[in-house]
């Protein structure tokens, strides 16, 4: 019998210690029903030294690339995938650490004969408390990024779902839209037939879009409750609140530009830069968050500077 072999991609980008959690946790991984080729570790561009020397310290088959520049996930992802040739690619943020059955698990179902139509799996991810996330998430549609610009599934999270599966427990295994990309084990046949992630993306949405368009090819997502890794949540992209957040909704505009039609996808554009910034302006201040208020409007600056640019990409999509 024939080992299934995974190569593992890490993008890291001043995620201090939790590389080293996450590289140790590789390392201590029980490799009974699979093999591991190669852990890549892609860097943009660090300045903390946690890319450093690395080498050095783990017993891995370790191929390190630094960027000198910050190239974003996508990019990132997609330059770690070149180094690739073993059957599946799990892409792992450095903020998470495998336990014993985190990758056999995934690795035993995805070789079953029936599930070869299963081109993406995930599974729990736990936080410091040891509780389940609910990390699953439907594709979007214009009314539900419109929810979201007005705040609606916040204030009435019984009468709109929200983008995330919140409403369930996450409890038991099923076949969903998508799973989180902390933990997206992937067949590398698959990946390179949708010729990798959308770079356009630099960070959020790529994930996403991956998952929609595997699905528009006929292939499944599913996601395994009988495994588990821990994941911190944020990673090292608390460090820039408003960076995270102008590229959450540069993403989404993107994104219904590539999958909605052009009407839907501009009032979107429009509702995005003008209507929601009142909206989550209006939260923070219920909250009393003064700083969470300066970090927003930091982001929609941003998000506004970046239209002359943003509207080049989207011309080319």
């Amino acid at each position: 019998m024939t080992l299934p072999i995974v190569d593992i991609i890490i993008v890291n980008w001043n995620s201090g210690k939790q590389l080293y959690n996450c590289l140790q946790s590789i390392a201590a991984t029980t490799k009974v029903n699979w093999g591991l080729g190669k852990v890549v570790v892609v860097d943009n561009a660090s300045t903390d030294g946690s890319a450093k020397d690395i080498t050095t310290n783990y017993n891995l088959p370790l191929i390190i690339i630094h960027n000198d520049t910050n190239r974003g996930f996508a990019a990132a992802c997609n330059q770690g995938a070149k180094e690739c040739k073993a059957d599946y690619i799990l892409f792992l943020n450095p903020d998470t650490v495998l336990f014993e059955n985190s990758l056999s698990v995934p690795l035993e179902f995805m070789e079953r004969p029936e599930n070869q139509n299963i081109g993406i799996v995930g599974i729990q991810l736990v936080d410091d408390k040891g509780q389940v996330s609910r990390t699953c998430a439907r594709f979007p549609t214009p009314a539900r990024f419109f929810v979201k610009m007005l705040g609606l599934d916040r204030l009435f999270p019984n009468l709109f779902l929200g983008h995330f599966m919140k409403e369930w427990d996450h409890g038991n295994t099923r076949e969903v839209d998508q799973v989180m990309g902390a933990f997206f084990l992937v067949r590398r046949t698959l990946f390179e037939i949708l010729n990798g992630f959308d770079e356009r993306f630099f960070v959020y949405f790529e994930d996403l879009d991956f998952s929609l368009r595997a699905r528009e090819r006929g292939w499944k997502s599913f996601y395994l409750a009988d495994a588990q890794a821990y994941h911190k949540g944020g990673g090292t992209s608390e460090q820039v609140k408003a960076k995270r957040l102008f590229y959450s909704l540069r993403s989404r505009i993107l994104y219904s530009y590539k999958h909605f039609n052009w009407l839907s996808a501009t009032l979107l554009m429009l509702g995005t830069m003008i209507v929601e910034p009142l909206s989550r302006i209006a939260f923070c201040i219920t909250r009393r968050s003064g700083g969470d208020i300066v970090e927003t409007c930091k982001a929609y600056l941003m998000l506004w500077r970046s239209i002359p640019e943003f509207m080049k990409v989207i011309i080319k999509r």
